[in-house]
């Protein structure tokens, strides 16, 4: 059965078939609001190309968004599917592979390689798709990509995409940076202001009920407290950092998600230079963001659980985060522990002195009596479903009751609604209670029995008996089953990937779960129900009608969510978690489906939630209104796309317009031009720098090489390292014997140090220098390295663009290197430059005798066949061949004396 969910996407509203229609006509970059089908823009053209006749390569995908378009295509019926370039396809079938057309989607090192050798058919490219146009910078690979294309063919045409308007708010004319990059002249906007898209989308507007929910009065308190504690953080940081006085940086933009990026990007290239106080404060940054995600994203007893391991590992911190001492940070400390429970002798302990306030305490421990405040937005949300119940039990005329799909954002939310719902707020946080602060059992059965008596009063939910029975028998099974969650400091908590912390989450719950289900919900419910979505990541509720839970981010296919809005086709959809992209995507749909999707909104009043997505939506709005007046004043040159000769971008020379001619024409003689070449290793291509060599008018010839990564001339030859791998191959010894082939078989071995250019130009930090070498020392280990190998040199780039400035000026008036040479040289080849007449082994072993330096090592080898000959040499004859009688004593005494009279000979020296 073909399923309907793609076929119906397939139908483009009219604003889209504009886009469409806009760019089939003439080549540009569309920038689209999030969320608007830029995905379902690109199908268009992939479905309109997917076919023999035409060759379509398309660039920037990753492979879980590839395998979507691909699965798209097929339920709509394409026979002539993408398909994928690979390193498993060969090198001499690759021209084929090309030459059968359709679509291809390729790794950008692959295609690299491919143009540069003409395994590519670079006449026969229909054009190129450019998705997520926005990364397209003038020395990363694609804009090499596009460059080597429109040198090879002028008639195909590149078309680009992106969503992502607020990437081109950075720099100066950014978008028009990509623009040339691109080849493109046409920039086409389509923000969801557009009055095309407004006016449409406003036809077919979703039904939404807006639930603004109220925290509570301890959640209001925390909030305020750490949004104190964050201004303050953000003051001190702009004290000590006066360059940091950007806006950039205000408490607004500090709670939204882009913002560890944007403090990356103003401290990346002085991190060197900045003090231990600064890195703590960005540090605690972190950590304070962290904390406010936590609270309004998870109940209150993981909130406590992190703030108190905060606490724990304040000595972790050392004594420069004081913000644990600010008067908001013990609020907040009060706070969140009266939302999880509270001390029964409270008046003792007023009366009570410091002395006894001690001994009271312990006691206290025992005494603490559960509160447990329940998430606001989990009532919030337990009413919703209850009012969806109530309408499709009388939902004949609508055909049977709807599906109702819950958006949560990450995981661990998920799976904390689903236990909620199942389970109820009580005996979840009971269970999480006793998981996380495992010492009070027994408050917390003393606390069952209490709310047991309340319950029977009548003022909680009819369904008090599985609850409380269930609840108590979570509790009588948790008893063997601590968990010491309180020694883990912080720095681990936060340390772990996001990966880690989800798997381990889903572990403990499914363990949890199971062991508590066993008995009371397996009459009700079954632990999971497979159902064949097409996605892995949902948490199934009900199985009729069908109920699912759905994280908005943090799958591994970043299609999921549309996949299953598509499948599931939901009446009802909860977003319990508002991101501006899926409420987008949900207009989308409600526009393409004549049915009602009714979406119900929650989202905390007045909370820094809410402030996150108004911040989101303003920002792109800002973005889009930035890019429309730069549109308005672009100048764009006729010759952009580079379709003829006249192009700028597309001459490959480097020489600056500055530069004077040479008049010396020596006698009129006629000027030879050799073209420069230089032999690039393969694995190099995944960096920046070839695409720089070649724009600078130098042939690139990429081979595998076993020795080196660069040939320049016949002699030369570099390897390439950035501050990780040189850190790398240092330490793992990788580097010494590179060096070993390197000098073994060129006469000019080169190691480059190449930084990255956004990051500071230093190789350790500013006073960590140390007097002695040691052994774990990245600069002492260099200077070995120079110790060792006499002959190497050592480059120190500040960006690629230096190193390419560079390979230019080191291959002045030297010959080209031959690809088949340098591909000979393996490390451990016999072949041997001509200049070396002499076996490498034995020359090593002679280097090792003492008495013997680089210096003589050379006139001994002339005299001397071999090491047996060596021998056989008196002590005047070693002295008249070394030129020193010093080193021959030593030579010739390490030859011939016995043991016995060497040791004798050190005993009489003493």
């Amino acid at each position: 059965h073909r399923r309907r969910g793609p076929a119906a996407m397939a139908v483009l509203l009219e604003h889209e078939s504009q886009i469409f229609l806009d760019l089939f006509h003439q080549d540009g970059l569309v920038i689209c609001a999030r969320g608007l089908g830029i995905d379902r823009l690109l199908l268009r053209f992939l479905r309109l190309y997917c076919e023999p006749a035409s060759l379509v390569l398309v660039l920037n995908t990753s492979p879980a968004e590839e395998e979507y378009f691909i699965d798209q295509l097929r339920s709509d019926g394409v026979v002539h599917l993408p398909r994928r370039v690979t390193n498993e396809i060969t090198n001499n079938t690759r021209y084929e592979f090309y030459t059968q057309g359709g679509v291809i989607f390729a790794t950008s090192r692959i295609l690299v390689v491919d143009f540069l050798t003409d395994r590519i058919p670079a006449n026969l490219i229909t054009g190129i798709l450019v998705y997520k146009a926005h990364r397209i910078i003038e020395s990363c690979q694609e804009a090499f990509i596009l460059r080597l294309y429109r040198q090879k063919n002028k008639q195909g045409f590149i078309k680009a995409f992106t969503d992502n308007a607020v990437a081109f708010n950075t720099g100066f004319c950014h978008v028009e940076r990509v623009m040339r990059n691109l080849f493109v002249r046409k920039l086409y906007l389509w923000p969801r202001f557009h009055i095309a898209v407004n006016s449409f989308l406003e036809k077919h507007k979703p039904e939404v009920v807006e639930i603004h929910v109220s925290m509570t009065p301890a959640m209001l308190a925390i909030q305020t407290s750490i949004l104190d504690i964050l201004n303050a953080c953000l003051r001190e940081l702009k004290r000590y950092n006066p360059a940091l006085e950007v806006e950039d940086l205000s408490l607004e933009n500090a709670i939204g998600k882009p913002f560890d990026k944007t403090i990356r990007h103003y401290l990346d290239p002085l991190w060197h230079q900045l003090g231990a106080k600064t890195k703590s404060l960005v540090q605690d940054l972190k950590i304070l963001r962290t904390l406010l995600l936590y609270l309004t994203q998870y109940d209150c007893v993981t909130f406590l659980n992190l703030l108190e391991s905060l606490k724990a590992s304040e000595k972790a911190f050392g004594e420069n985060s004081g913000w644990l001492f600010l008067d908001s940070s013990t609020s907040m400390f009060v706070n969140a522990r009266a939302r999880v429970y509270r001390i029964a002798d409270e008046k003792l302990n007023q009366k009570g002195k410091v002395s006894e306030k001690s001994d009271v305490k312990k006691e206290n421990e025992l005494k603490r009596e559960l509160v447990l405040e329940s998430n606001p937005k989990w009532e919030a949300l337990r009413e919703v479903l209850k009012e969806i119940e109530n309408e499709n039990k009388n939902s004949e005329d609508l055909g049977g009751p709807g599906q109702v799909l819950i958006c949560a954002s990450d995981d661990r939310a998920c799976a904390q609604l689903r236990e909620y719902i199942i389970a109820g707020a009580e005996a979840f946080l009971t269970r999480l209670y006793n998981k996380t602060f495992g010492k009070d059992e027994k408050a917390g059965e003393v606390w069952i029995t209490d709310r047991k008596a309340i319950k029977s009063k009548g003022n909680s939910r009819p369904d008090t008996g599985p609850q409380a029975k269930k609840a108590k028998l979570m509790a009588s099974s948790k008893q063997n089953k601590h968990k010491k969650q309180q020694d883990r400091t912080i720095i681990q908590m936060m340390g772990k990937t996001e990966e880690e912390k989800r798997e381990e989450l889903e572990v403990e719950d499914n363990k949890e779960l199971s062991s508590s289900q066993e008995s009371s919900i397996e009459e009700t419910i079954p632990e999971d129900f497979p159902m064949n979505l097409p996605s892995d990541c949902y948490y199934g509720i009900f199985k009729n009608p069908l109920t699912i839970i759905h994280p908005l981010q943090g799958c591994s296919d970043p299609y999921a969510l549309t996949r299953v809005l598509h499948e599931v086709e939901p009446r009802y959809v909860v977003l319990y978690d508002a991101e501006l992209t899926f409420v987008r995507q949900l207009e989308i749909y409600k526009a393409s489906r004549p049915g009602k999707p009714l979406v119900y909104f929650l989202i905390y009043g007045g909370s820094t939630e809410e402030q996150r997505y108004l911040t989101a939506l303003r920002k792109e709005k800002e973005a889009f209104e930035k890019l429309i007046r730069e549109k308005a004043s672009m100048v764009i040159p006729e010759e952009r796309e580079g379709r003829d000769e006249t192009n700028l971008d597309l001459i490959r020379d480097a020489k600056p317009a500055s530069v004077s001619t040479d008049t010396r024409k020596a006698g009129g003689q006629e000027q030879k031009n050799v073209q420069q070449t230089v032999i690039v290793d393969m694995r190099e291509f995944r960096s920046e720098l070839p695409s720089l060599i070649h724009r600078r008018g130098i042939d690139i010839d990429p081979v595998t090489l076993e020795v080196g990564d660069y040939i320049l001339t016949p002699d030369i030859c570099v390897e390439r390292k950035s501050i990780s791998d040189l850190i790398g191959s240092l330490n793992n010894g990788r580097l010494y014997t590179q060096c070993i082939s390197m000098s073994r078989y060129y006469k000019r071995p080169i190691l480059l140090i190449e930084f990255d250019p956004n990051k500071s130009f230093s190789l350790i930090p500013r006073g960590s220098l140390h007097q002695e070498i040691s052994s774990n020392d990245v600069t002492s280990k260099l200077t070995l390295l120079t110790l060792h190998f006499p002959k190497l040199r050592i480059l120190w780039c500040p960006s690629p663009h230096a190193t390419a400035e560079l390979f230019e000026e080191l291959k002045q008036n030297h010959p080209q290197p031959d690809a088949e040479t340098a591909m000979a040289v393996t490390a451990d080849s016999e072949i041997l430059p001509e200049s070396d007449k002499y076996n490498p082994g034995p020359q090593d072993f002679l280097l090792k005798m003492p008495g013997i330096n680089a210096k003589n090592c050379r006139a001994l080898m002339n005299h001397v066949k071999s090491i047996a000959e060596l021998a056989t040499l008196s002590k005047d004859e070693l002295s008249k061949i070394l030129g020193n009688a010093a080193n021959a004593t030593q030579l010739f005494e390490f030859i011939h004396l016995t043991y016995g009279e060497a040791v004798s000979k050190g005993k009489s020296k003493r």
